[in-house]
């Protein structure tokens, strides 16, 4: 698995709103304060779902996917893991995500699964995860610490570092990847699915698609597949309704 995405598969950054992340929460993460983007059901309640940002940050393509998730039924925060910034190139996207330690993010992702669980308006016991490059590798890595994880959903996760040990793995996993992606070869998927296997006993669902890496990106006209995407989000929808209870 590359430990980071090819820059030169990567011309366009995505759209963003100024040079600031989206936010309108702040919350306790082990500690300290985090911010992130809060979405609720038109219903007021629904299972939890964390929602995690490509490298690029908390931009306007990951609220838009928490206010989606939102209209599906579902409380979705995007935790912020930049403080705010967002790349608006793909060397900064770099460094900033190279300036995230795997360990700090999944802390704050865990602390996020603290705060969303703590709200009365979440009716799960246990969260789903969505994310997206970068994103999606950390869905990896707090599924495989937080047994709150009840739905992992990794769109072309990128795993940084170590491929982590997934023997507290509670959550079922289905994963969205393009068959064009040069950052994450199509033969890597079958050496995760048998690490998966051998240390949880869970059955890693990951699903090809004939198409490159952030096909599912709709702000980046260059790589955004809609067919491919259309399917890949139908599928995450069912596979939440099938892995979360209370929608």
């Amino acid at each position: 698995m590359a430990d980071t995405p090819d820059t030169s598969n990567t011309p366009g950054a995505p759209r963003a709103t100024g040079r600031t992340a989206h936010q309108n929460v702040t919350f306790d993460s082990n500690g300290t304060p985090a911010h992130g983007y809060l979405a609720l059901p038109p219903t007021g309640s629904g299972p939890g779902v964390i929602v995690i940002q490509e490298w690029w940050g908390l931009t306007d393509h990951i609220a838009d996917v928490t206010n989606r998730l939102a209209g599906e039924g579902y409380v979705a925060l995007a935790p912020d893991l930049y403080g705010g910034n967002v790349a608006h190139d793909s060397g900064e996207a770099l460094r900033m995500m190279r300036d995230l330690p795997v360990e700090r993010g999944v802390e704050l992702l865990s602390g996020a699964v603290d705060h969303l669980l703590s709200l009365p308006e979440v009716t799960s016991d246990s969260v789903g995860a969505v994310g997206f490059c970068m994103g999606g590798g950390f869905v990896l890595h707090l599924a495989a610490k937080d047994p709150r994880v009840g739905a992992a959903v990794p769109f072309y996760g990128v795993i940084q570092g170590e491929v982590p040990d997934f023997s507290r793995l509670k959550a079922q996993i289905l994963g969205h990847y393009g068959e064009q992606d040069e950052a994450i070869p199509v033969p890597t998927l079958d050496g995760l699915r048998r690490t998966i296997k051998d240390q949880s006993g869970i059955e890693a669902d990951l699903r090809l698609y004939p198409a490159g890496h952030a096909f599912f990106n709709d702000g980046r006209p260059e790589a955004y597949d809609p067919e491919a995407s259309a399917k890949a989000w139908t599928a995450t929808l069912d596979f939440l309704r099938s892995n979360l209870s209370g929608v």
